[in-house]
C-alpha cells in the first residue's frame, strides 16, 4: 500500500511538472503565464495554499502548485531539480547546500508553534512539565494518571487510568525536527538517546507513526488516550479542533500556544546572514516553548527569466501584503527586522 501511494504521489508530481512546462505561455494581459511547482513541509501547507491562491487571484498569469509531502521530500526534490522551490521546517544543512552548489536561498516566510495535541474527554486544560513532556515521548510515562503528570495539574483535573498512545511522524518531518530540538534542550536523556532530526528512532510499544501533520491530527482526534504533535493550525481547525497541552517554558511558567506567546518567543531571535536560525528553548516568561521558523527553499539563479521574476514578485507579495494572513491561519508574522532581511534576499533572485 505504501509503495503504491508513493508511486501515485510521484506520478502526480511528475504530471504537475510536465504541465508546468506546457503552461508557460502568454496571458490575456500580455504577461507571460508561468507555473511554479513546489513540494515540502506540511507544517506551512495551510498558509502556503492560502497565499498562493490569493496571489493567483491578483495575478492570474502566475500559478503556484504546492504539495505538502514533508520536509525531507521538499529538500530532496529541490536538490534534484524536480521542482522550482522546496519547503522545510529544518532549512538545509551545510552539506546539502554544498551538494546544491550553493544555489540556494533559505527564506523564512513565517513561523509557527508546535503544539502537543491529546484526546482526553472532559480535560481541556492539561499541563505538562518539561520532565513529563520528555518522559512521555521517551516512552517512560505510559499511563495518563502517572504521578509526574498529576503533579503538574490541579487536583480538579481527573486524569484517567488510561494507556498513552504516542502518535508521531513516520515521514521525514521538520515538525519532528522542531520537537526533537526542544526535547534535546530540556532533557539530557533525550539528547543522548534520540537527539535532533527529521526522523527519530521512536520506541515501538505504545507508539504509532503516521505521515503529515494532518495524519497526526486525524489519528489523535479519534483515539482516547492519544497524544501527538502538530503545527498550531492543524489543532485548531474549525471542523475538528483538538485539545492542546499547556507547556512549561524555560522560565518555569506554564504557557498556552497563542499568537502572543509565539511572538514573544521570536522576539529575542536574530537571523544570521544565511537566514537559518533555530529556537529550541526560548527565553522569557511569556514565551511558548516550541516555536520554529519554516523556510521556503528558492534558487539564487533560475535558468528561466520568467520564473525568476515570478518567484521574486510572488515572494515580495508574501512578505508584504501576505503577512497579514498569518494570524488568521494560526501562524506568526515575521518580526519587522527579520522581514526586511528576507526581502533583501528575495531581491537577489536572478535568471
Amino acid at each position: 500500500m505504501r509503495v503504491a501511494l508513493a508511486c501515485l504521489s510521484m506520478i502526480t508530481l511528475l504530471t504537475l511538472i510536465g504541465c508546468n512546462k506546457s503552461v508557460n505561455n502568454t496571458g490575456k494581459d500580455g504577461q507571460q503565464a508561468v507555473t511554479l511547482q513546489g513540494v515540502g513541509a506540511t507544517f506551512p501547507a495551510p498558509i502556503y495554499t492560502r497565499w498562493f491562491a490569493e496571489y493567483n487571484k491578483l495575478n492570474p498569469t502566475i500559478k503556484i502548485n504546492y504539495q505538502g509531502q514533508g520536509s525531507s521530500a521538499g529538500i530532496k526534490n529541490f536538490m534534484e531539480g524536480l521542482v522550482d522551490f522546496g519547503a522545510s521546517d529544518s532549512a538545509m544543512t551545510d552539506d546539502q547546500i554544498a551538494k546544491a552548489k550553493g544555489n540556494v536561498l533559505m527564506l523564512p516566510l513565517t513561523a509557527g508553534s508546535v503544539v502537543i495535541v491529546y484526546r482526553l474527554p472532559g480535560i481541556d486544560n492539561l499541563k505538562l512539565s518539561r520532565e513529563a513532556l520528555a518522559a512521555i515521548f521517551l516512552g517512560k510515562i505510559r499511563k495518563w494518571n502517572d504521578p509526574r503528570i498529576a503533579a503538574c495539574n490541579d487536583s480538579s483535573v481527573r486524569l484517567p487510568d488510561l494507556d498513552i498512545l504516542v502518535v508521531h511522524r513516520a515521514d521525514g518531518s521538520g515538525t519532528t525536527y522542531a520537537l526533537s530540538a526542544h526535547l534535546s534542550a530540556i532533557s539530557e536523556e533525550w539528547k543522548k538517546d534520540k537527539g535532533v532530526g527529521q526522523k527519530i528512532d521512536w520506541p515501538t510499544e505504545g507508539f504509532v507513526g503516521v505521515n503529515g501533520n494532518d495524519g497526526i491530527a486525524t489519528r489523535v482526534g479519534v483515539k482516547d488516550g492519544a497524544i501527538g504533535y502538530v503545527e498550531y493550525s492543524f489543532a485548531h481547525k474549525k471542523d475538528a479542533p483538538l485539545s492542546t497541552a499547556i507547556l512549561q517554558n524555560k522560565a518555569g511558567e506554564y504557557v498556552r500556544a497563542t499568537v502572543a506567546s509565539g511572538t514573544a518567543a521570536l522576539a529575542n531571535t536574530q537571523l544570521p546572514e544565511n537566514l537559518r536560525a533555530f529556537i529550541p528553548d526560548p527565553e522569557g516568561k511569556d514565551s511558548y516553548p516550541i516555536v520554529t521558523y519554516t523556510w521556503l527553499l528558492a534558487r539564487k539563479e533560475y535558468p528561466n527569466a520568467a520564473k525568476a521574476k515570478a518567484m521574486r514578485d510572488m515572494l515580495t507579495w508574501v512578505l508584504t501584503e501576505g503577512q497579514a494572513l498569518s494570524e488568521e491561519l494560526g501562524y506568526l508574522p515575521l518580526p519587522e527586522t527579520a522581514r526586511q532581511q528576507v526581502l533583501a534576499a528575495v531581491n537577489t533572485i536572478k535568471p
